[in-house]
């Protein structure tokens, strides 16, 4: 079996996959103070759960964009798997070239999701990540990684409404309000973030289509948030909660 490790800034998605079908997933809450022995421990209860021993892992592939994480997921493998894991990024082997000022930039989340879309659509992409950040990654028809956009995260300005204001409440936004025009505070702060964020992507996707033309790139969304916003965004043709677990494994089968 394949262990395949997201970490991301808020949580961290682990994909287990055996002949390249994904067996099962888990998304825990990324612990930037995490010793890779907690690591083991609370993976060992995922295991157990779904009837998993670790002595079926044969290799472990890592992305991340949390530096200080990602070096207790290597102890980790390294203790409990006896695997030295794979690390994501433009080392490694891959359908993608990095046609950007400083590639070194490149995360590898935004590596991951380009390789995993590329290799699915053989064409070219925006890739709309809905993570912490939302991240806008564009691919040639070449496989070349153009470039992007970063903005907040839905979940960030969620929390900054809470936390930086005195009256505005935490709502729940997973039921979209029913007017744009909110006839009461909840449904007027549903109608920001979900609306508003359907705005924000289509805008930046014309603007990043136009800068790809003669090229017509393909839409499409992952990232716990993607299915929130996604109905608000007609630009996205697909939404692909799995993709940068794919990416991942990809990456491995190339340079295991």
């Amino acid at each position: 079996m394949l262990l395949a490790i997201d970490i991301g800034n808020t949580n961290t998605v682990i994909g287990l996959f055996t002949d390249r079908e994904i067996a099962t997933h888990w998304r825990i809450q990324t612990a930037p103070a995490a010793t890779a022995d907690e690591l083991a421990a609370i993976l060992q209860g995922l295991f157990n759960l779904e009837g998993y021993e670790f002595a079926g892992v044969a290799g472990v592939i890592i992305g991340s964009v949390v530096p200080s994480v990602q070096t207790a997921w290597i102890t980790m493998s390294r203790k409990y798997f006896k695997v030295i894991p794979l690390k994501a990024g433009l080392h490694l082997k891959s359908s993608i070239t990095a046609k950007i000022d400083n590639p070194a930039e490149l995360g590898a989340d935004r590596l991951v999701n380009s390789v995993a879309g590329f290799e699915r659509y053989h064409t070219a992409l925006i890739i709309v990540d809905f993570g912490t950040a939302i991240t806008f990654d564009c691919v040639s028809d070449q496989g070349e990684y153009l470039g992007g956009a970063i903005a907040p995260g839905l979940g960030i300005s969620l929390e900054a409404l809470g936390s930086r204001t005195a009256k505005l409440p935490r709502v729940d936004i997973s039921n979209p309000p029913p007017h744009a025009i909110g006839t009461n505070t909840g449904d007027a702060i549903k109608s920001g973030l979900l609306f508003g964020f359907g705005g924000m992507v289509e805008e930046l996707v014309r603007r990043l289509r136009l800068e790809m033309a003669p090229e017509v790139p393909t839409v499409i969304a992952t990232g716990g948030m993607a299915g929130l916003i996604a109905p608000f965004a007609p630009s996205i043709k697909a939404v692909l909660p799995m993709l940068t677990l794919e990416g991942l494994l990809l990456l491995h089968e190339r340079n295991s």
